[in-house]
């Protein structure tokens, strides 16, 4: 089979980013979402009629099988949020028509003109059905933010919300949409995670942490056992699913002790989410992952 040509014109590139987007809004529109809020990716592959499963294989970011019947594989070692946004890569190529694919390891995903042209559409799928346009808007309009004089600690917060990581929402602000500069992109590229989670809980850890603030908006947070998770302080949850931590100027911090779901909120207020916990590099059918026992098929 011929591998298609790199992509190295500005205006190819432009206009595979825009079929990309195209595509995303179609997707969500016929899995029933609207074009603003957060969503859950293996959600909307299983209205897409994929399978999405995580194997324990460092080699691999994932793999999209086009046949018998469509599934999508992927990597249990890779970070939360990198395997959602491979999860949404693949469910594009899925989406595009494209064959069987495996995508190796790789940094972020940047400004590169000379990938190509399928792997350029299947990451502008991911980045806008990931992160539409109207919702980013929404998300630092309501928390008061200009993006371009926001924090390393504000773009955590939005990108948390919105499942991804914090490198993938900064690269799709200055590539994809536009909302910063270069300076901004530079600048909070220069802080790496594990900076911002030693500024947010005053001590360097290995765990991986999810802030979701006064703003979040998602009606579902996903989570793994032993993860860190800072919530607003007048939250409500249920102790045996989320061992209290400490108290901090900027919340409450938890860290999630068993597999399922349960239900946070702050009482007297709108603010609540489903926070979905599964097991440390979960391996089985991503629908399983909050069960204590699957049967794999």
């Amino acid at each position: 089979m011929s591998q298609p040509r790199p992509t190295s014109s500005t205006s190819a590139r432009k206009n595979l980013v825009m079929q990309g987007m195209q595509a995303a809004i179609a997707a969500r529109t016929l899995a029933g979402v609207d074009q603003k809020s957060p969503v859950c990716i293996y959600g909307l592959c299983e209205a897409h009629n994929v399978a999405v499963r995580f194997n324990e294989i460092g080699s691999m970011e994932g793999m999209y099988d086009r046949s018998p019947k469509p599934r999508i594989h992927l990597s249990a070692l890779r970070p939360l949020a990198r395997r959602a946004f491979t999860c949404a890569h693949e469910l594009g190529h899925h989406v595009f028509g494209h064959g069987s694919t495996i995508d190796e390891l790789r940094d972020d995903q940047s400004n590169n003109s000379a990938r190509h042209p399928d792997e350029i559409l299947a990451d502008a799928f991911a980045s806008f059905v990931l992160m539409p346009t109207l919702g980013l808007k929404e998300a630092f309009a309501k928390r008061g933010l200009d993006p371009n004089r926001a924090t390393a600690i504000d773009i955590y917060a939005v990108a948390c919300n919105f499942g991804v990581g914090q490198a993938t929402l900064v690269n799709h602000l200055a590539y994809g949409i536009g909302m910063i500069s270069q300076a901004q992109r530079d600048r909070l590229g220069r802080i790496p995670p594990k900076m911002i989670r030693t500024e947010l809980i005053g001590e360097t850890v290995p765990e991986p942490l999810i802030l979701a603030d006064q703003h979040w908006n998602s009606p579902t947070l996903d989570i793994e056992q032993g993860a860190l998770l800072l919530l607003p302080p007048t939250v409500v949850v249920d102790t045996a699913m989320l061992t209290p931590e400490r108290n901090l100027a900027s919340g409450r911090l938890f860290r999630a002790a068993k597999c399922g779901i349960t239900r946070v909120a702050i009482p007297g207020t709108s603010w609540a989410t489903y926070v979905r916990i599964a097991k440390c590099r979960y391996v089985g059918l991503a629908r399983f992952r909050h069960l204590e026992d699957n049967d794999d098929e």
